[in-house]
């Protein structure tokens, strides 16, 4: 028996919610996709437990702004491995289909490329937040209730201590996006963690440690606008009075410049994929 394959009339298309639906059962239907958000709640909601039971009783002579910064930092330890563990995903997301060659059949069910691609790194970046979001709270109410039996209160309304808990998450998501791009600008499992992991880690040890080394602040500015250093201001507690040299960015600053790379490198990508041949 042969099989004969019958193309759709040029009236039917694709629309992005159905785009959506197709991606959405693609990312819980890799393994990978499962181990590597059950590390991240598992790290965000251990770290929190873990520093909110093992971090002392404050004194009654402890500042409350020396309170919440301690706080805020209980509860975005884990960022800086989560980072790194959504990064991954980000990549694998994209490079896993190339590998397998399962991106031809999903290229030719929108020919366009750029609905799939939108669509893949929309169901990334709501399932990454929701699922950091949701783990970090667990983790404040934890921590917040092993704090409490030491004595110390913190409001967790308090803005400045509500916004850089919520952008823990936020540079969390962006993150995973970010090394979307990259995995779909090189296609390659392997070269997108390498590059994703040499932004994220290598990368400013080695400008920082140039810039210290040479006592050059210029340099120590660049490391700045990395997106590990842009994407800390998101979840860094500000300090009344802190003084900082050169270049000094704020939370709304920081989430300017990682979204600016984030988009950056996402355009590259996707013009680049839509040129060439799969």
């Amino acid at each position: 028996m042969t099989a004969t394959a019958t193309a759709l009339p040029d009236t039917v298309r694709l629309g992005f919610g159905r785009l959506i639906r197709s991606e959405w059962i693609k990312l819980r239907s890799i393994r990978s996709t499962w181990w590597c958000y059950a590390i991240l709640v598992v790290v965000t909601v251990g770290m929190a437990a873990l520093l909110g039971g093992a971090v002392g009783a404050p004194g009654s002579d402890v500042p409350e702004d020396a309170l919440k910064g301690s706080f805020v930092s209980i509860n975005t330890a884990s960022v800086s491995l989560t980072a790194l563990v959504v990064g991954v995903l980000g990549v694998l997301i994209i490079t896993g289909e190339y590998g397998t060659g399962q991106v031809r059949s999903t290229f030719t069910a929108d020919p366009g490329r750029t609905g799939v691609i939108l669509a893949k790194a929309t169901v990334l970046a709501v399932t990454t937040f929701v699922v950091s979001i949701v783990s970090t709270w667990i983790g404040v109410l934890l921590s917040t209730a092993l704090q409490s039996a030491k004595g110390a209160e913190v409001a967790i309304g308090d803005p400045s201590v509500f916004l850089p808990i919520l952008g823990s998450s936020v540079y969390v998501t962006l993150l995973a996006l970010l090394a979307y791009g990259i995995g779909l600008l090189l296609r390659s499992s392997a070269g997108g963690i390498a590059v994703t992991v040499g932004i994220l880690l290598v990368l400013p040890i080695v400008l920082s440690g140039i810039g210290n080394l040479m006592r050059q602040q210029w340099v120590l500015d660049i490391a700045k606008f990395l997106p590990d250093q842009a994407g800390m201001q998101l979840y860094t507690y500000s300090y009344t009075g802190a003084q900082q040299d050169g270049v000094v960015l704020n939370g709304w600053g920081g989430f300017a410049v990682l979204v600016a790379e984030v988009v950056v490198i996402g355009v590259l990508a996707l013009s680049v994929a839509r040129r060439r041949d799969v």
